[in-house]
């Protein structure tokens, strides 16, 4: 018989959802595929096909590797099976590992060059490809049959929803109030370019160079007082903020759009100001700075309360868990449309325990990603909206407004609740999780096993 299958070995229901996405796409490329979510009909003896595909129809073994599949017995078995597969058809490389997370390599398959699926699961379904090529798998391009039952299984697994409107909690702070007016700066004479550059970055006051000057919403004192060092400015123009953003002017010449990029620079390195004012913790994620909560404002396990006196709440920025501090924060990014706002996006940095506290931060952005994985797997939505809440609690100090400085005498005021939004739909889940639920998941509460390295 002539081995067709690409046989894919993987841990029931864990890895349900990465199968149920890859096998389609490998149907689409022309390859038969076996996994045992779909191929089993009622009635038939479960480990007798899976044993038989495996050793007798069976061309290519995809093993997915992770810690939690590879301890389970069924995985184990197929290992040993396809290994004695692999020596009986002289393949070496009859099982391709499927790296979905970092793993302990097992003896047998642990010289194995894995195919990487961390971080992009098409990136690493490109790689498959490719090597599957290179291998000549059999394949047929003529007549692509795609198995309408793993979309059917998708569905049957998803949550039913209802046609009634639900309302949801964004990440979005709306932008209650900004300056009317925004001025545009100009010296009377010479100026060092470089040096009014840098006093724009580091000024007390949010500026933006454009051109010759510099368009600030500070009084021209405060601009005569930071920038004393640099030259003597004079206003050469006042602008209404929204006319500038929506229209641009003629004096300078500047176009909408970048009059707008402008300002919304202006208006993150306000929040960044705001966020160090406040002690929070800088760090660099990716291209963005985020801002975490740390011992200068709470100690390890302290709940910040947050929501309505009468619907009172409460939630944790840090803890410990398996020898590792984890503390929260986010990145913010200003947007002028729809309307103006910020987006928040949650940021969770992880450092090694030192004594009760936190020490040193994790350099490692693989196990940043690792601990994550780990560590927050458990955290629901009610988790993660209730620590949102709890921050926003703590930089607005009580107060339902957050107030950015943009000059001595001009701020950017913020929503301190996050924007609704309605959904015209809603998902047949019932919250049944009670008020501190988000403080419930052991792995929040210093007794949860991180995951080993590879």
């Amino acid at each position: 018989m002539t081995r067709q299958t690409v046989f894919i070995s993987k841990a029931t229901p864990e890895d349900d959802e990465f199968v149920l996405w890859l096998a389609p796409r490998l149907e689409a490329a022309g390859y038969t595929v076996f996994a045992d979510i779909l191929t089993l009909e009622a009635g038939d003896r479960w480990r007798k096909v899976v044993t038989q595909t495996l050793r007798e129809q069976s061309v290519k073994m995809l093993l997915c590797c992770k810690d939690s599949t590879l301890k389970k017995d069924g995985v184990q078995e197929e290992i040993g099976i396809a290994l004695d597969v692999a020596k009986a058809i002289q393949d070496p490389r009859f099982i391709i590992p499927l790296r979905l997370e970092p793993y302990k390599r097992l003896f047998g398959i642990g010289e194995i060059q894995y195919i990487n699926f961390v971080g992009s699961w098409s990136s690493g379904l490109r790689d498959l490809l490719d090597a599957m090529e290179k291998q000549i798998v059999p394949r047929s391009t003529d007549k692509i049959i795609i198995n309408p039952n793993w979309e059917n299984y998708k569905k049957r697994l998803a949550i039913k929803i209802e046609e009634s409107p639900e309302i949801l909690t964004t990440s979005w702070l709306r932008i209650a109030q900004v300056p009317q007016t925004i001025r545009y700066y100009h010296p009377p004479g010479a100026v060092d370019q470089v040096l009014m550059q840098k006093c724009c970055n580091t000024c007390s006051s949010s500026a933006e160079v454009y051109q010759r000057g510099f368009f600030s919403f500070a009084l021209p004192d405060e601009v005569n007082r930071d920038f004393a060092h640099v030259a003597k400015f004079v206003v050469k123009s006042e602008h209404n903020l929204i006319e500038l953003i929506e229209s641009g002017c003629e004096s300078p010449d500047i176009k909408a759009n970048v009059a707008a990029n402008l300002v919304i620079s202006m208006f993150r390195r306000s929040w960044e100001r705001f966020c160090r004012e406040k002690s929070l913790f800088e760090y660099r994620f990716s291209n963005q700075s985020g801002f975490l909560v740390t011992r200068e404002q709470l100690p390890l396990g302290k709940r910040i309360p947050w929501g309505e006196r009468a619907l009172r709440r409460s939630a944790m920025l840090r803890n410990a868990a398996g020898g590792k501090v984890w503390e929260y924060g986010a990145t913010a990014a200003p947007f002028l449309k729809p309307f103006p706002h910020f987006k928040f996006k949650a940021r969770i940095l992880f450092s090694e325990q030192s004594g009760k506290e936190a020490g040193t931060v994790i350099q490692d952005a693989g196990k940043q990603h690792q601990y994550r994985r780990t560590v927050c797997k458990g955290w629901r939505n009610k988790a993660w909206h209730g620590r949102l809440m709890a921050f926003l609690e703590l930089l607005s100090d009580t107060s339902t407004y957050i107030e950015l400085p943009l000059a001595d005498t001009s701020s950017l005021v913020l929503d301190a609740y996050p924007m609704l939004a309605t959904a015209p739909v809603t998902t047949l889940l019932p919250d049944t999780m009670p008020e501190d639920a988000e403080e419930q998941d052991f792995s929040t509460l210093g007794n949860f096993e991180l995951e080993g390295g590879e």
